[in-house]
C-alpha cells in the first residue's frame, strides 16, 4: 500500500480552502502553512496565463529528508506517508534543507492569531499537537485517515480537484485516473518519486 494524491489543476481555481481547511484541522500556528497554492505565469508575452499550484509535503518514496534527519524523528509509516515524531525531533533543520519542495517549518514559537489578545480556546488546544523548537509539515491528516476519512483539503476542494487513495490499488480511483491521464510530478529530475501528482492544463507543466 501507498497512498498519493492527484491534484487537477485543469478544475483548480485556486481558491486556497485546501490552505484554509489545512489550518483549521491541524490547528498549526500563525504564520505556518503546511498547505500553500502558489500563483505563477506560463506562456510568452502577451498571451501568458495565470496558473496556480497548490503545495503540500509530497510524501516522497526516496525522500531526501528521511535521509537527513539524524535521530530518526522523520520515519515512514507502512502506507508510505513520512512522518515527524515531535518527541524525538531535535530542531536541527536538516530535513528542511534536504527537502527540495520547502514542504517544512519549523516552529520557532507560538504567535496568536490576533497578537494584541489572548489565544482563543482553539488555539491553546491545538498547540498541544506541537513542540516549540522542532520541525512540523502536513501528515496527509493522519488522524482523519485513522478514521477512514479523506484528507481535509481533499473534502474541502469546491471542485473535486483532488483524489486521495491507495496508488498500489489497481481499483483506486486514483490508480485509475494516474492510468487515463497524463500526470506529472514535481522535480521528477531529483528522483525523489513524491505521492503527490497534477494533471496540468493542456500545454503547460507545473513549475516549482
Amino acid at each position: 500500500m501507498r497512498v498519493g494524491m492527484l491534484i487537477d489543476l485543469q478544475k483548480c481555481i485556486g481558491c486556497g480552502a485546501c490552505a484554509m481547511i489545512c489550518r483549521q484541522i491541524q490547528g498549526a500556528p500563525a504564520g505556518v502553512l503546511f498547505s500553500r497554492v502558489l500563483k505563477y505565469e506560463n506562456g510568452p508575452y502577451p498571451h501568458s496565463r495565470l496558473h496556480t499550484l497548490p503545495v503540500l509535503c509530497m510524501h516522497c518514496a526516496v525522500a531526501p529528508c528521511l535521509r537527513a534527519c539524524p535521530t530518526g524523528a522523520t520515519r515512514r509509516e507502512a502506507d508510505g506517508a513520512v512522518m515527524i515524531d515531535a518527541g524525538t525531533c531535535i530542531g536541527c533543520r536538516a530535513c528542511m534543507q534536504a527537502c527540495p519542495y520547502e514542504a517544512r517549518r519549523f516552529l520557532w514559537t507560538f504567535r496568536n492569531y490576533w497578537p494584541d489578545e489572548e489565544p482563543t480556546p482553539y488555539e491553546i488546544l491545538a498547540r498541544k499537537k506541537f513542540e516549540p523548537g522542532t520541525v512540523a509539515k502536513c501528515d496527509f491528516c493522519r488522524a482523519r485517515r485513522a478514521q477512514g476519512r479523506e484528507p481535509g483539503c481533499v473534502e474541502a476542494c469546491p471542485t473535486a480537484a483532488r483524489v486521495f487513495g491507495d496508488m498500489e490499488d489497481q481499483d483506486s480511483k486514483i490508480s485509475r485516473l494516474l492510468g487515463r491521464h497524463d500526470a506529472s510530478r514535481l522535480r521528477p529530475e531529483l528522483g525523489t518519486e513524491p505521492a503527490v501528482w497534477y494533471r496540468c492544463l493542456p500545454g503547460a507543466t507545473p513549475q516549482y
